[in-house]
């Protein structure tokens, strides 16, 4: 990508937002922009930020045996009455609805009913089951109280998964495995979680992790044990038979040693159980030849909060004044090295044009900074605010065989061939 076909330029950061500095640097700087309350429209590279995690989470639900569907956002009423929702959805004002004369229609906040529906024509017989139906799509909830950007919009993209099983000990397996694939997505994000005991809330069910963040930003209080990596989340503690709740469902006996921390939520898994299936006469034929109610098990990531989440993980700050940008991790940055020439010096130009060409054929992620009249000083800060993890400068003091790498994270600087730069990021 050429910087000087974007239309970037050069902007100083000013009032960032204390709490969320890095999605403030994000709207200061054009990369997000906020049509309204929780509505916020993605540039090129937050939104290839976006898809590359969306890709992980595709590409490692797939390896773990889960099956991509799409359902459509915009759905009958019907499905949500069937499954006897609508009502309390509606009066709390949560589900955007809209009325015209072929019926009323409802935006999705969830996906359980949808799913359900899809289901029920295709899952007839035990000889289909188990299986695991996944999805990332658009989400809409008329958030009364909006906070931190992305991390609570009314409109965001979301991963959610439905597992439909015979009985509870094969939902229990279908949970354990799309637990495990989510504690993976997220190390190769790069984003280190925590799956804590949770409250099933409104959802139901039996039992439910949250996949949490460790992080000042977030809403939730959790109790964590460093030492044995079990946490819980303090709306546990709120229920009449918690003990025992915690020492039959999850083996905690003992929660004297856990610490209270302030968390973020990016994931929630259920074990959802008949209840759905109830609602809305989900059924196959058994062994047996019976009708026989599915086993459910629900799991979602938000992926615009965890969009969010990697932002703010990702800061780096200027000594002096403070946030100044972010380094991306290789794994999910569309772009790695960004090179930056001296545009007054014509051999700098070509040696930049040179490299460029042949990094984007090799297929590496690459920036070329051609904007003119902007300072080498400028163009470094703004390498920063992209969130390339390397920059490349070529200037004066540039020499022809050899090329100087800089991360943006650390400032360390490696003297690497062209053939040692390919090699590196291929």
């Amino acid at each position: 990508m050429k910087l000087s076909q974007t239309g970037l330029g050069t902007v100083k950061l000013n009032h960032i937002d204390e709490m969320y500095p890095g999605q403030s640097i994000l709207l200061q700087t054009g990369q997000l922009v906020q049509y309204g309350a929780g509505l916020f429209g993605y540039n090129t590279i937050p939104l290839l930020v976006r898809r590359k995690i969306e890709q992980i989470i595709v590409d490692t639900l797939n390896k773990y045996g889960c099956i991509e569907v799409l359902l459509p956002t915009l759905q009958p009423d019907t499905i949500w009455k069937n499954s006897g929702r609508y009502n309390h959805y509606v009066e709390e004002g949560t589900m955007l609805i809209t009325e015209s004369n072929k019926g009323t229609f409802c935006l999705a906040p969830t996906g359980e009913e949808a799913m359900l529906e899809f289901a029920r024509e295709k899952l007839k017989s035990y000889k289909n089951l188990p299986v695991t139906y996944y999805q990332i799509g658009e989400k809409f909830r008329n958030e009364i109280r909006t906070r931190g950007y992305l991390l609570r919009g009314k409109s965001f993209p979301m991963l959610d998964a439905y597992s439909f099983d015979q009985d509870e000990e094969a939902m229990i397996k279908s949970y354990e495995n799309v637990r495990n694939a989510f504690i993976e997505i997220f190390e190769k994000i790069g984003l280190k979680v925590i799956p804590i005991v949770a409250d099933n809330g409104a959802m139901g069910g039996k039992k439910s992790e949250e996949f949490m963040l460790i992080s000042n930003q977030g809403e939730d209080r959790i109790l964590y044990n460093e030492k044995t990596g079990r946490g819980l989340n303090t709306e546990i503690l709120e229920k009449d038979n918690y003990q025992e709740y915690l020492k039959v469902e999850y083996g905690i006996e003992d929660i004297s040693d856990f610490k209270e921390m302030r968390t973020m939520e990016l994931g929630h898994i259920f074990q959802l159980g008949t209840r759905y299936s109830e609602m809305m006469n989900g059924k196959f034929t058994n062994q047996e030849g019976k009708e026989t109610l599915y086993y459910m098990g629900c799991y979602g990531i938000g992926v615009s909060r965890t969009v969010a989440a990697l932002y703010e993980q990702c800061l780096i700050k200027d000594e002096k004044w403070g946030p100044c940008g972010f380094s991306l991790p290789e794994e999910v940055a569309p772009y790695v090295i960004q090179i930056i020439p001296k545009m007054d010096k014509e051999e700098k130009v070509r040696q930049a044009n040179e490299l460029y060409e042949k990094l984007k054929k090799e297929g590496i992620g690459v920036i070329l900074d051609d904007r003119e009249n902007i300072s080498i000083g400028s163009k470094m800060k703004d390498c920063k605010v992209l969130g390339t993890p390397y920059m490349v400068v070529l200037g004066d003091k540039a020499i022809e065989d050899h090329i100087e790498i800089e991360s943006t994270r650390t400032g360390k600087k490696e003297m690497l061939t062209k053939q040692e730069l390919s090699k590196r990021f291929q």
